[in-house]
């Protein structure tokens, strides 16, 4: 995967950047991006992380684990 790609979820877009052991997943703000959640790689199904290393923004393993993450977001208030 290269350093960040864009994936649309339910039609919102979001920015997702891999550091180390974990994707760091945030939203662009006009010019800047909001880091809102670091997911551990290794929570995520292998389809999802393949996905990632394909760069592959409409693969469903990866839009199924995302649409956790912004659940879980949402449901913590973010």
């Amino acid at each position: 995967m290269s350093d960040e790609m864009t994936i649309t979820v339910d039609n919102e877009e979001y920015v997702l950047r891999p550091e180390g052991d974990t994707l760091a997943m945030g939203r662009r703000v006009g010019g800047d991006t909001v880091w809102l959640e670091d997911v551990a790689l290794a929570s995520l199904s292998e389809g999802a992380r393949s996905a990632l290393e394909r760069g592959d923004s409409s693969d469903e393993a990866l839009l199924l684990a995302l649409r956790g993450v912004v659940a879980a977001e949402v449901q913590r208030g973010g």
